[in-house]
């Protein structure tokens, strides 16, 4: 069975999206890049909330993206997306599909696939609603050495308490530090 990791970098006051939804603090240096080909590397598909794919959508297919990350913008091309939405009519990066219903039943259709990883990527709310159907298998999440004030927190709109099991640190000479859960049986 494939596995469903959720990534996302968060600030060390636990802030994924900084005032006036700024994400200019996000710290990719001294390290990170192993990391995250290692994790585009055993994975196939790509899951985005309608407001990360919106804001994926519009930086990485261009010319630039691929200046400044040829691996990255080259994954974010190639992979198969999923785009879970209830709002959007259609998408239209290439290799992308929409699902607006029965969101429950196609993500564990999804998971029971054959296949590679299957990246949540930076999607707080779609994140919740896969906790919910217990369908997350990872949490990777990569805490930057700054302290925001404000913001929006990861896992904003929880409604219950989840017991989670360390399973792996990784320590980056940038500073950050990148702590894997599992959700405790």
């Amino acid at each position: 069975m494939r596995k469903v990791i959720f990534q996302m970098l968060i600030s060390l006051d636990g802030y994924y999206e900084g005032p006036d939804k700024k994400l200019d603090w996000h710290n990719t240096k001294g390290g990170f890049k192993a990391y995250e080909e290692e994790l585009f590397n055993n994975a196939d598909t790509l899951l985005f909330g309608r407001k990360t794919y919106e804001l994926m959508q519009s930086f990485w297919p261009a010319a630039k993206a691929f200046e400044l990350d040829p691996f990255v913008a080259g994954k974010m091309r190639d992979l198969q997306k999923i785009v879970f939405s209830r709002t959007l009519n259609t998408v239209s990066w290439e290799n992308t599909r929409l699902i607006r219903d029965n969101i429950k039943e196609e993500a564990r259709h999804l998971k029971n696939m054959p296949g590679g990883n299957i990246l949540l990527l930076a999607s707080s709310g779609l994140a919740l609603t896969f906790m919910d159907l217990n369908l997350i298998d990872e949490f990777h999440i990569l805490v930057n050495p700054v302290i925001l004030g404000g913001g929006k927190t990861i896992f904003e709109g929880i409604q219950h308490r989840y017991l989670l099991q360390l399973i792996n640190v990784r320590n980056f000479s940038s500073g950050n530090v990148l702590l894997c859960y599992k959700p405790k049986a």
